[in-house]
This record gives C-alpha cells, structure tokens and sequence, in this order.
C-alpha cells in the first residue's frame, strides 16, 4: 500500500523505492526478559517471529536493498544491555547485515546505551538521518527519519517517526481488537508519517483513547490511518482518525 507516492508500507515496515531503503522502528528486543523479572512467564519466542515477519517483508520486496535504517528502539532496556538483548540484537544485526548494503541505526529514547553492540557489528549511530527521495513526477525532495521522541533538528519535506507504536481498538459486539496501524498527516505544514511497532508482544497505543508521546503529535483527528491487518497479509485504508473516534 503505497501511503503517499515512492513510500510504500509493507506491513510493519516502510520502502523508500528511489533510494531503496527499508525501515523499521521499535523492535524492543530484550522486552520478554523484563516480563520475566516482573514475575510474567511467556515463552521468549519475539525474536523468531521478528524473523518470520522479516522473511515476508523481504520477500515482497524481491529487489536489491541498499540501506536497512532501524528507527529507535532496537532494545528495550533503557539503562543496560541484558543478556537476551545482547545476543538477539547481535543476530538480528548480522541477518539484516546480510539483507542489504547498509544498515543506519537512529537513535530512540531506550537506546541510551547501544554504543557496545554498533561498535562491535561496525554500525553507525545517528540522532537523526537526512535522505534524498525523488517523486513520481522526478522532484527532488528530502526525507528526515528520526525517531520521534523529541522534534527533528531539521524539518524536511517529509518526517518519518516511530516512537508512538500507534494502533487502534474496532469494536465488534462485545469484543473489541487492537491493530497496529501508520499515521499520515502534517506536522508544520510538511508530510509527516507515523509507523507501527515491530515489538509483536505489543500491539501498541490506541490513538483513539490513549495519550499520546510523540511531540510532534497532538491531534490526530485528522491524520490518515491505515491499519496492518496481519490476517489478510494486506495494508488497509480506513479513513480518517476522526471518522472512528465518537468523542469527536
């Protein structure tokens, strides 16, 4: 599904056809541990159905890949690197690494400390990443991608953020399911798109009831949302926020 033209979302990840570049964002890998020492017991089987995600994205694009670019929140630990975060972040980089030509890690407000593991796989740190993306009508505009924690230093012609893990809850009787979705709306008069979370442990926030993180959300009543329907393997329209929340 393409969400504005030369970006297309393929379920949770974003492909920048001109540039050929794939990203993602919030993966939160170390995130079952932390369940565990809260006295959670789940199965620690994130990381390989990261993977099997992966595998179809990857699959779908069936072309050349040149840059990976992980939007925040590769780990889930904000003040260390547990043992499970050491070693699934450490292989899920050497799989992506294999995948394409380069992989750009952007900072997030868990990444605190990340220096270790990109030092290790060679992998290079930024605040924030500027990108070349050519329209359908052969314009040169640019993309800023940051993790959306805090207001990008610069304001480009498009902001792809991640952080807010959107989502939304549809009501059927009396059962009620969540789903990850994007967000594409404005943010000071420039295009500003919203992706979900790649933590599948956590379908994210409703952004219908729940408050929302990002600074550069406030209210998106009038954003478009597109909702990832994981069973029909498809990227669906659905309108406006506003159209779903009765409040409004």
């Amino acid at each position: 599904m393409e969400l504005i033209k030369g970006i297309k979302a393929i379920d949770l990840g974003l492909w920048v056809d001109s540039c050929k570049t794939l990203v993602l964002a919030d993966f939160h890998l170390g995130y079952e541990e932390e369940l565990n020492q809260k006295g959670i017991l789940i199965p620690r089987t994130l990381y390989k159905d990261v993977i099997d995600r992966l595998e179809k994205i990857f699959a779908e694009i069936n072309s050349k890949i040149s840059t990976i670019i992980i939007n925040g929140d590769l780990k889930h630990e904000f003040g260390r690197i547990s043992s499970q975060e050491w070693q699934e972040v450490m292989r899920l980089l050497t799989y992506l690494g294999r995948k394409c030509d380069k992989i750009v890690l952007v900072r997030g407000n868990h990444d605190t400390i990340l220096g270790p593991i990109a030092d290790k796989q060679k992998i290079k740190i930024v605040d924030e990443l500027i990108l070349d993306f050519t329209d359908e009508k052969g314009k040169k505009n640019e993309i800023v991608i940051t993790h959306g924690h805090k207001e990008p230093k610069e304001i480009k012609d498009i902001i792809i953020i991640g952080h807010e893990h959107p989502a939304i809850g549809l009501q059927e009787d009396a059962r009620r399911e969540k789903y990850k979705c994007y967000l594409l709306g404005k943010y000071r008069g420039k295009i500003l798109i919203v992706q979900p979370s790649f933590n599948l442990l956590n379908e994210g926030t409703d952004v219908l009831f729940n408050e929302l993180l990002s600074p550069l959300l406030d209210d998106v009543s009038k954003f478009k949302l597109f909702i990832v329907d994981e069973k029909r393997k498809k990227i669906l329209d659905f309108g406006k926020v506003k159209e779903w929340n009765t409040g409004q």
